[in-house]
């Protein structure tokens, strides 16, 4: 499989994250692709946060929760889905499916052995993330999402639908640009760090394929699986529930998360973030915290 390697170069001095990066690149079904992933907090920790990013982010969209549940002395895992981040980014688009980055994400987390997992989830992450614990319950204990959908062969918002077609007409996308619309008050320089794992228009063959994945037609790849992901969240589920809505997403704002809200078991109504768009981790910091205290941490 052709895929390319971000220089290491491009992610030095970016603001705000400072963490050391960790690789796998003999995943079972993904040898010699390498994977990133960030490990932070204690390695016998109790509870593990698994923080899963979208597009056309990395985990740099996580630099302010990961301190906050550190600090709280959780184990904290970010990787980066193959094709953003420091991870290798294949350059067909044909190999980005639901499944190849189901399948990387269900085998990373067997190769650390993670369990009594808090699940933080966000766009893809959450598209894709969703889908994983009735795979493997034993390991899922609780669940922090933000700005998701679980779609199941339908429409999911106008505002998607816009998103998806301007996405078509951008194979180069500036990827800063967008951040710093999305939240005005980010810095030039944290927009540039979301850039940074692209250094052109080969590499972001992810970012291009990425929203004609999202199941909104009956006949799409990943159906099945996301309306039997939907049924045992609403039916299975039994562990605790918190959710974060950036308010201005014009995405996946307010009232699709509603309609998750309504299907995942017990969850109670959502922290409303009132400046915080499509990206809320960037307002991370206030949500982690909220999201430990519901949660019972000290």
């Amino acid at each position: 499989m052709e895929a390319l390697r971000t220089p290491d170069e491009r992610f030095a001095g970016l603001p705000g994250y400072a963490f050391a990066p960790q690789y796998l690149d003999d995943l079972p079904g993904y040898a010699g692709l390498r994977v990133h992933y960030l490990d932070e907090g204690p390695r016998d920790a109790a509870v593990t946060a698994l923080c899963l990013h979208g597009q056309p982010t990395w985990s740099y969209l996580y630099r302010k929760m990961i301190p906050v549940f550190a600090e709280a002395g959780l184990r904290v895992i970010a990787p980066d889905l193959l094709g953003f981040g420091r991870s290798d980014k294949p350059v067909h688009e044909d190999v980005y499916t639901v499944a190849f980055h189901r399948g990387m994400l269900m085998a990373l987390i067997e190769r650390l052995d993670l369990s009594n997992i808090l699940l933080v989830c966000q766009d893809w992450g959450g598209i894709i993330g969703l889908t994983i614990p009735p795979a493997m319950p034993e390991r899922f204990t609780r669940l922090l999402v933000m700005n998701t959908t679980i779609p199941v062969g339908e429409p999911v918002s106008d505002g998607f639908d816009s998103w998806r077609t301007f996405n078509r007409s951008q194979p180069d996308l500036d990827i800063a640009g967008l951040m710093r619309r999305s939240q005005p008050d980010m810095s030039a320089a944290e927009a540039a760090a979301y850039a940074a794992p692209f250094p052109g228009a080969r590499y972001k063959a992810g970012v291009r394929h990425f929203p004609e994945l999202v199941m909104t037609d009956p006949g799409m790849a990943g159906v099945d699986l996301a309306r039997a992901a939907r049924d045992w969240w609403r039916s299975e589920w039994s562990g605790p529930a918190f959710m974060a809505v950036g308010m201005t997403d014009p995405v996946l704002g307010p009232e699709v998360m509603a309609r998750l809200r309504a299907d995942i078991r017990g969850c109670p109504p959502p922290m409303e973030v009132a400046d915080g768009g499509h990206f809320v981790q960037e307002k991370g910091e206030g949500i982690a915290r909220a999201a430990l205290a519901a949660f019972g941490f000290g």
